[in-house]
């Protein structure tokens, strides 16, 4: 009979790389026998080249997100850049319920609806090195323009002064390292 799995909620300014460290994550677990799955949220963005519907995010139309929120359907969802992002309750609970641990890439307000349901789950941030550094980050990803990269700098600043609200407050500073600290945080603090 397995246990029950654990939320976690992963948060960092844009940039930072919690999309790819959380993605590492899930292949380490998996090596130690641990079933953990990234939450698929849903958004009413268009998807950027390369991303897939139901792989990347559930991509719906605002009129769709918005009869999800009439029916409560969501475990959080926020407004961030003008566009709506969301995770859904259900299938949240179904992969806790079957023993396998749900990581949410979540901003700080999600992560706050989120622990008014959930209580346990594990809050986890990421800081970049420097706000500097985010910025080369950014640039370098290739992604935005400089009205974006801008608006994302102006975010990290806001988003960075909810870091104390998490359980763990890491700086990936280097990738690798950053990894092996998350691991260890899952490893520590299984389902009860």
């Amino acid at each position: 009979m397995s246990s029950k799995g654990r939320l976690y909620i992963v948060s960092a300014p844009s940039g930072t790389g919690k999309t790819s460290l959380t993605h590492a994550l899930i292949e380490k677990l998996a090596e130690r026998g641990r079933k953990a799955r990234f939450s698929v949220s849903y958004t009413t963005r268009k998807p950027r080249p390369g991303e897939k519907n139901d792989v990347d995010y559930h991509f719906v139309s605002l009129d769709e997100f918005q009869a999800m929120i009439a029916k409560d359907a969501f475990l959080e969802h926020a407004e961030v850049f003008g566009r709506h992002y969301g995770t859904g309750r259900e299938a949240t609970e179904k992969a806790l319920a079957k023993g396998i641990d749900v990581i949410l890439d979540i901003d700080w307000q999600g992560a706050q609806q989120v622990r008014e349901r959930m209580p346990d789950a594990v809050g986890i941030f990421l800081k970049p090195p420097s706000l500097v550094e985010l910025e080369r980050r950014l640039r370098r990803r290739g992604q935005d323009d400089e009205t974006t990269i801008a608006a994302r700098m102006e975010e990290a600043e806001s988003e960075l002064a909810h870091a104390g609200e998490y359980d763990h407050v890491l700086v990936n500073e280097d990738f690798q390292h950053t990894l092996m600290e998350m691991l260890g945080i899952f490893t520590n603090s299984k389902a009860s």
